[in-house]
């Protein structure tokens, strides 16, 4: 049998006075002072997921796009200036 599916159906029968039970072992195996910081961490690691999956969501769904700046430039050769052309005519 599957482990989850046992899960489902322990976790579906339990009726009121089986969560009270269960909520007082908790609180004694934990401590009150210790439950808010475990709620806290997983509260943050639930959000983290969250936020984890629609980021993966976005990036999924980003069209598959190149940006045209990225394409390289051929050189340009630089340009002789008026004083470089009268340079090299004092020199012949």
């Amino acid at each position: 049998m599957n482990i989850s599916l046992f899960i489902c159906l322990f976790l579906g029968n339990l009726r009121g006075w089986e969560w009270l039970i269960i909520f007082l072992v908790v609180l004694l195996l934990f401590g009150g002072r210790k439950i808010p910081e475990l709620m806290r961490g997983l509260g943050k690691g639930i959000h983290s997921f969250k936020q984890g999956v629609q980021e993966a969501k976005r990036e999924m769904e980003k069209p598959l796009e190149e940006p045209a700046s990225t394409k390289p430039e051929s050189p340009k050769a630089p340009q002789a200036s008026e004083s470089d052309e009268q340079l090299g005519k004092d020199r012949s």
